[in-house]
């Protein structure tokens, strides 16, 4: 029996694989003895002249650490200050062609990140020098411009098409060695989690992703580009199989602003979100498997409060399509356009109800909104307690002259109790020229004044 099921999965295997609709990747090749097989052969002809090769280079200064001691200069008799001197360091990674005619080139942000001088070169061996148009580091992508003719661009697929189990091939440069081909499936999508990027949604693959692949293609089998490869798992420092990629509607979002403005401005709405786990669906009163993402505090004055959106609401669905966790949520409105309005299908009292929130610019923190002390601070809820934490605070800017450090939680202002940024903004609301502040700072409360 066993036999026989595996003789029928290899015939329905080489059916598959001989179907000429598949794509011309399928076509058929003869081997030595004249026999029919499959090849990748006719797609990789067709994408890799799109696929280019990337290299930076950086100037940094050196010096011997004991020229750099007063003592020993003393001792040796030499000037009190020795000229630095300048070494050029170079890295490679690879890129991908969107564009032929405007010769708009994509790549990661980390693979530019520092550099003095970019150079792309091609397939046909030209090399070219290459000007950085923009970046957005949160979702590591970097748009690049060549004066160039006779360029061949990728097509971009829709990468919310992808299914788990699609032919992939990923085409780079790894080590530097020049442009390499390997195959593979798409192995998962949507991962996040990672803490690789501020904006995580990747798809996964097998096809190998090596150092030097980074900001090159992953190609299905129509020649498309469906994602950027960025990042492997590699727990022995080698490829183990598990490569991820920016899926290519992530990052058109980030490359169309780029071209546009030549910077990248994030969305907001306003929300404090958390993932909607088991526990808190059943203090909802809601089924054990149901998805979505819980609010646990609006911001006064978003767009999220003018649309109608309240504490307890539960995000299940953007535009139609369902979001699962925080991390869903978070892609589906920072990643779209300020000023632009978005149907947001929310869970209140067990019934659905839709929205139109508009994206707005303000970030989620509104601390400057809270009081112009704060201007520069990142402040939140705290979510394990009563209190307004202080997660982040600007270097130079009027919060990092007031005192507070972060990891503060704010527990009370100007004697008034504080529970969450809503007292913390009413607290603060009829004083202006001295704060008084109750934080907890480590295992220690204090008070701190600000004026």
């Amino acid at each position: 029996m066993k036999v026989k099921c595996w003789q029928s999965l290899m015939v329905i295997m080489a059916t598959v694989l001989m179907l000429p609709t598949v794509s011309a990747a399928a076509l058929p090749a003869k081997d030595s003895q004249g026999q029919q097989l499959p090849t990748l052969a006719p797609l990789v002809k067709t994408v890799t002249p799109a696929v280019v090769n990337i290299s930076t280079y950086a100037k940094t200064t050196v010096q011997n650490p004991l020229l750099s001691d007063p003592f020993f200069r003393h001792f040796f008799n030499m000037p009190p200050s020795q000229p630095r001197q300048q070494r050029k360091t170079q890295s490679a990674g690879s890129g991908v062609i969107i564009n032929a005619e405007e010769g708009t080139v994509i790549t990661n942000y980390h693979v530019i990140k520092g550099a003095d001088e970019v150079r792309v070169t091609l397939e046909d061996g030209r090399t070219i020098k290459a000007e950085v148009v923009g970046s957005d580091p949160d979702v590591d992508i970097a748009v690049l411009d060549i004066n160039a003719n006779n360029l061949k661009a990728l097509p971009l697929a829709d990468s919310d098409k992808l299914a788990v189990g699609d032919f992939v091939i990923a085409v780079g440069n790894p080590f530097g060695l020049g442009q390499t081909v390997t195959t593979g499936v798409v192995s998962a999508l949507g991962r996040s989690g990672l803490g690789i990027e501020g904006y995580e949604n990747f798809i996964q693959t097998d096809a190998s992703i090596n150092p030097g692949n980074s900001g090159g293609a992953l190609v299905n089998l129509r020649g498309e580009l469906v994602g950027v490869n960025t990042a492997i798992l590699a727990p022995s420092g080698g490829n183990v199989g598990i490569g991820f990629a920016i899926p290519t509607n992530m990052a058109k979002a980030s490359v169309q602003q780029i071209l546009d403005h030549g910077e990248v401005k994030r969305g907001q709405i306003g929300v404090y979100i958390q993932d909607l786990t088991a526990d808190l669906a059943e203090a909802f009163n809601l089924d054990e498997q149901q998805r979505g993402v819980l609010i646990n505090d609006v911001q006064p004055d978003s767009t999220a409060e003018k649309a109608g959106l309240r504490d307890g609401d539960i995000i299940i669905a953007v535009e139609g399509k369902s979001v699962g966790n925080a991390a869903q949520l978070r892609n589906e409105i920072g990643l779209r356009r300020i000023g632009d309005e978005v149907k947001v299908t929310i869970l209140r009292d067990k019934k659905v109800k839709d929205l139109n929130i508009k994206i707005g610019g303000e970030k989620l923190t509104g601390a400057s909104k809270v009081h112009k002390i704060f201007e520069g601070a990142i402040l939140q809820n705290s979510q394990s307690e009563d209190g307004v934490l202080v997660r982040d605070i600007q270097a130079g800017s009027a919060a990092a002259y007031t005192g507070l450090r972060p990891g503060d939680r704010i527990i009370a202002a100007n004697r008034h109790s504080v529970k969450n940024l809503r007292d913390l903004q009413q607290a603060l609301s009829k004083r202006s020229n001295k704060v008084l502040l109750r934080i907890i700072r480590g295992n220690a409360a204090l008070f701190l004044v600000i004026q």
